[in-house]
């Protein structure tokens, strides 16, 4: 495997996966006082546009990472929507 895509993936992982615990906290909680809905909303854009820019790229690490990440992110804004 090349070294760049390895670390490429790993990095896609490791900040996908820490966006997860706020994820998880808030639908368990059902407690979304203190989350940003602005932060969420320039995330999912921001992520959005990784992963149109992966698509270009026809990069899989950063196109599953950032897709993910979007999906929780949409996920978290519909959280604070329903219980902010």
């Amino acid at each position: 495997m090349d070294h760049i895509f390895l670390i490429g993936t790993i990095a896609a992982c490791l900040t996908t996966a820490a966006f997860l615990p706020q994820v998880i906290k808030a639908h368990i909680s059902r407690h979304t006082k203190d989350i940003s809905l602005a932060m969420c909303v320039l995330l999912a854009c921001g992520v959005t546009l990784w992963t149109v820019y992966g698509i270009f790229l026809e990069s899989i690490p950063m196109i599953a990472a950032n897709g993910l990440t979007l999906f929780l992110a949409l996920y978290l804004i519909y959280l604070k929507r329903k219980y902010g």
